[in-house]
C-alpha cells in the first residue's frame, strides 16, 4: 500500500502539469460569402435613364449593420451592400476589418444620391461621414461610382427578395 501512495500521487501531479499547459488555440476565420438578398437600380436623376442595376445583400438588423462588410476577401462589381436605417439622420462609417477599399454612397429618404465617400481605404478607423442627412448607404468597390458617374440627386430603387410560405397545405 504505501507504494500505491507515492505512484498515485505522482500521476496526479503529472495530470496537473500537463493540463496546465498553454495550449496555443487557433480559432479560423468562417469565409463570410457574398448572399444576393436582392437588387438596387441607379438611374439617372435628369432622365431616368437606368445607370446600373446591383446584386445585393441587406443589412437591417444592429448586428448586419455593424459587421457589414468585414472580414471580407471582396466582392464582384455587380455587388453590394444595402444598409437600411429606419430613420434619417447623418451617418457615419469606418473601415474598421474591412480588407478591400469601398465607394460609400449615402441616399436618402426619396432614395436620391446626396453624398458620397469615394475609395476608403482598408482597416482605415477614420470617421467616414455622409455630411447630410441619410436613410441609406450603398458600399460598392471602390472607383464605383466614379466609373459610372453617378452624382448627387442621381436615384435608385430597389427590391428584397421575400420568402413567402405557402399558407394552403400540401395535398397528395
Amino acid at each position: 500500500m504505501r507504494f500505491y501512495k507515492p505512484l498515485i500521487v505522482i500521476i496526479v501531479f503529472a495530470i496537473c502539469i500537463t493540463s496546465c499547459k498553454d495550449e496555443k488555440k487557433i480559432i479560423e476565420q468562417v469565409k463570410v460569402e457574398f448572399k444576393k438578398e436582392g437588387e438596387l437600380t441607379f438611374f439617372k436623376g435628369t432622365t431616368d435613364t437606368i445607370i446600373k442595376i446591383f446584386d445585393i445583400e441587406i443589412a437591417k438588423t444592429p448586428y448586419q449593420i455593424q459587421t457589414g462588410l468585414m472580414y471580407r476577401d471582396g466582392m464582384e462589381d455587380n455587388q453590394g451592400m444595402l444598409f437600411v436605417f429606419p430613420d434619417v439622420r447623418e451617418r457615419s462609417f469606418y473601415m474598421k476589418n474591412t480588407r478591400f477599399p469601398l465607394d460609400l454612397i449615402f441616399i436618402d429618404h426619396n432614395k436620391r444620391i446626396v453624398s458620397f465617400q469615394e475609395n476608403a481605404q482598408p482597416f482605415d478607423e477614420s470617421s467616414l461621414p455622409s455630411q447630410t442627412k441619410a436613410q441609406f448607404v450603398l458600399e460598392v468597390n471602390a472607383g464605383v461610382a466614379e466609373k459610372l458617374l453617378l452624382e448627387v440627386g442621381d436615384k435608385m430603387d430597389y427590391y428584397e427578395y421575400r420568402i413567402v410560405k405557402d399558407t394552403i397545405p400540401f395535398k397528395q
